[in-house]
C-alpha cells in the first residue's frame, strides 16, 4: 500500500506546544490577537495515515510523527494559554489540543481562515479520535 493510499486527511496547520505559548510576553500576545501566527511559530501541513499523524515541519529535526500510543489526549478548547479574546469569539476559533508522549501538550489551528478566525480544529479531533479507537 503506498503511503497515498493510507493517506486519511490532511491540511495546514499552525501550531505551538504548551510550554511555548507560556513563555510568550504581553507584547507576543497582544500580536496574537491580530494574528495567531505571532504566537504559533510552528507551521506545516498535517496528514493522518493509517498508522500515523505527522505534523510536516514541526521543527528542526524535521516532522513529528505521532503513533497512537503517543497520543494521550483530543480537545478543542479554549485555555489560559490561549483564549476566547485571542482566538476569535466564535467556537470555531477553539484549538486542537493534543496530549503527546514526545512533545507534551500540543496546540494547533488547522486550515484556519485568518479573516473569518475559524479552523477545522473540530473536525480533525472527531477524525483523530475515531482513528485513535481502531
Amino acid at each position: 500500500m503506498s503511503e497515498d493510499e493510507t493517506l486519511q486527511g490532511q491540511g495546514d496547520y499552525v501550531g505551538a506546544t504548551a510550554d511555548e505559548l507560556r513563555r510568550k510576553t504581553s507584547v507576543d500576545k497582544m500580536a496574537g490577537v491580530v494574528s495567531q501566527k505571532a504566537l504559533f511559530l510552528r507551521r506545516g501541513k498535517v496528514a493522518l495515515h493509517e498508522d500515523r499523524l505527522v505534523l510536516r515541519e514541526w521543527g528542526e529535526a524535521g516532522d513529528l510523527v505521532l503513533r497512537r500510543a503517543d497520543i494521550t489526549s483530543v480537545e478543542v478548547r479554549y485555555t489560559e494559554l490561549y483564549g476566547r479574546f485571542t482566538g476569535g469569539l466564535l467556537n470555531a476559533g477553539k484549538p486542537l489540543i493534543l496530549g503527546t508522549v514526545p512533545a507534551g501538550e500540543v496546540y494547533l489551528l488547522i486550515d484556519r481562515k485568518e479573516f473569518m478566525e475559524t479552523t477545522d480544529d473540530r473536525a480533525w479531533a472527531a477524525r483523530i479520535k475515531a482513528w485513535l479507537s481502531r
